[in-house]
This record gives C-alpha cells, sequence and structure tokens, in this order.
C-alpha cells in the first residue's frame, strides 16, 4: 500500500484511501466539482474530482472506502490529488487497520505514566478527583483513550488525546520543579484535566469530527461542566480549590479570540496556558516535517505566521 504521507508531487496513484468527507461544490464558471478528504492511518490528503458524473466516477458517500486513479498536484503548498476515476470497494479488499490514524506512542504505557502522576499528587481532594475520572469512570477512560486532541493541526488520531494530556502534564511538571512558586497539584491535575472535554467535543473515528455539543458549547466548557458533576462525588471538595482549577480549564486558550471564556489570573492558569499551547506547536511542526521530504523552504504556514523550513543537518 502507498500510504499518502510517501505520496509526491507528479505521482502517478491507484490506492485504496477511507473518504472521510465529501462536499459538492461549482467552480466560478459553474462547473460541478467533488471536493474529498481521503484518509489512511498517516494522514489526510485533499482531493478534486473536477469531471463529475463522467465514466470511471463511481457513486460513494463519506466514510467509505474507495479505490481513487489521479495526479498528485500541489496548490497553495498542500498537496491534493486530482482524481480521474473513483471505485467504491468491497469489504475484505481492505484492512481498516491501515486507514485510521494510531498514535505512535504504546496507549498502554501513556495511561500508566498519566496515573503515575495522578499518583503523585498529595492533595486529598484533587487526587480523589482525578481517580473519579481516570479510575472510576469506566466509559470516559474507554473514550479518553481512543479520543483524537482535534479535528486537524496537532495530535488528530488515537490516542493523540491522552499523548497530548500526558505531554502537558509533563511540561507542566517541569515548570513547577523550575519555578517553585507554581502550586505543583493543582497545575498537574489542570493539565490532566485540561481537555477532558474533547471527550464529548469529537465524535469517534473514523469521523472524528464536531458533535453537535461539540460546535455549540466547545471542549473548555464541556470540560469545567465535566470537573463539577465530578467534584460533587469528592466529600467537602474545597470551593475555592475547585474554582481554581475550574479557571486553569477555562483560562487554558489564553486568550478570548482563542476560545478561552477566561483570560488567565493565577499564575498556574498562565503555566498551563503556555504548556498546552508548546506541546500543540511543537506536535503540528513535528507533523509538518513528517510530511515531507523536502529540504528547503516549505511555504508560508498560517499556524506559525511563517515561511517554515526543516533544520539543516548537522
Amino acid at each position: 500500500m502507498k500510504y499518502i504521507q510517501d505520496l509526491r508531487e507528479g505521482e502517478k496513484v491507484q490506492e485504496i484511501y477511507l473518504c472521510k468527507q465529501k462536499t459538492s461544490a461549482v467552480t466560478k464558471n459553474g462547473k460541478p466539482y467533488d471536493s474529498v478528504i481521503l484518509q489512511d492511518k498517516t494522514g489526510a490528503l485533499d482531493g478534486k474530482i473536477w469531471d463529475v458524473g463522467s465514466v470511471g466516477i463511481d457513486e460513494f458517500d463519506a466514510l467509505d472506502y474507495v479505490e481513487v486513479t489521479g495526479d498528485m498536484t500541489v496548490f497553495n503548498n498542500t498537496p491534493q490529488l486530482n482524481i480521474k476515476r473513483v471505485r467504491k470497494v468491497s469489504e475484505g479488499e481492505y484492512d481498516p487497520g491501515d486507514y485510521l490514524p494510531v498514535s505512535s506512542r504504546d496507549i498502554d504505557e501513556m495511561y500508566k505514566e498519566l496515573l503515575g502522576f495522578i499518583g503523585s499528587i498529595k492533595n486529598e481532594y484533587l487526587k480523589a478527583l482525578l481517580e473519579e475520572f481516570f479510575v472510576r469512570d469506566e466509559e470516559f477512560i474507554a473514550n479518553f483513550r481512543k479520543s483524537s486532541a482535534a479535528k486537524s493541526v496537532h495530535h488528530n488520531f488515537i490516542g493523540g488525546l491522552l499523548e497530548h494530556t500526558v505531554s502537558v502534564a509533563w511540561i507542566c511538571d517541569s515548570f513547577a520543579k523550575h519555578y517553585p512558586i507554581l502550586k505543583r497539584d493543582l497545575l498537574v491535575a489542570a493539565a490532566l484535566l485540561h481537555d477532558v472535554g474533547k471527550v464529548k467535543e469529537f465524535s469517534a473515528f473514523p469521523l472524528n469530527d464536531y458533535t453537535d455539543e461539540g460546535n455549540l458549547l466547545g471542549h473548555i466548557i464541556m470540560g469545567s461542566e465535566m470537573v463539577s458533576k465530578k467534584v460533587e462525588c469528592v466529600q467537602d471538595f474545597p470551593k475555592g480549590l475547585e474554582n481554581e482549577l475550574k479557571h486553569c480549564i477555562l483560562a487554558h486558550h489564553g486568550k478570548l479570540e482563542y476560545g478561552s471564556p477566561k483570560k488567565p489570573a493565577i499564575i498556574e492558569a498562565v503555566a498551563l496556558n503556555y504548556a498546552d499551547d508548546v506541546d500543540a506547536k511543537m506536535e503540528s511542526f513535528k507533523e509538518i516535517l513528517m510530511s515531507t521530504s523536502e529540504t528547503g523552504w516549505l511555504g508560508y504556514n498560517r499556524l506559525f505566521e511563517s515561511n517554515l523550513r526543516p533544520t539543516l543537518p548537522m
């Protein structure tokens, strides 16, 4: 199988992929075309069907597995497949394991790391709250372990939410060691809980798209609500501690224009915001580098607001 991450401009492609999305549109000249997002476990690829309805273009829908034939091009510095033929394939012609992106890290090992962080929490109330989520709630645990951290941009794979959460917790733990003014238990607990709302914000793979609840409320609000409900399970949980913890969650995107209902008002919220941003940016840059074999400039990237380039060999 030719994986998406290995496709290069100018190649002829004939391969089976999962059609994650399909939308119909018209060109400026009024000609209809279909835009699709193809997916395998290594990533996603934009595809265009310019000759809709022509011979060789079978009927298919989103979440169908399809064999596509076409040419690899680049549009606006982004790989794109110009699709000439499409055939909907039958079960047995493909291995589903080739099409669902999964973390490169072992999920069980990452979960052990997460439980290790919980075990290191000294505050009895925070530890009890974390155990309500990550030890006692079997449905939440199952969803958390297999969820992605985003629809796109970073950690958009099975186990992505777990990988991102553990990474943010490591960064916060490092912050707490370097800056003793930080309340480590509060900061690490906030790191482990900051994105729990994403188990409700995104649907399961292979769709991995925003749910109605996710579109209407977003993971930050939902995460704060989830913490409020679990706090009720911990006897005599201090109200002030609850408010500080939820504030860290509500402020972890840092700015109102980035989706945070609140801006950071306590030092732990500032630290969590930067830890979250660092991990997301590092993963995003890593995924950009892994998706190309180019050694020169890669072009302007909107996320980083810069023309990017791999580091030269040393």
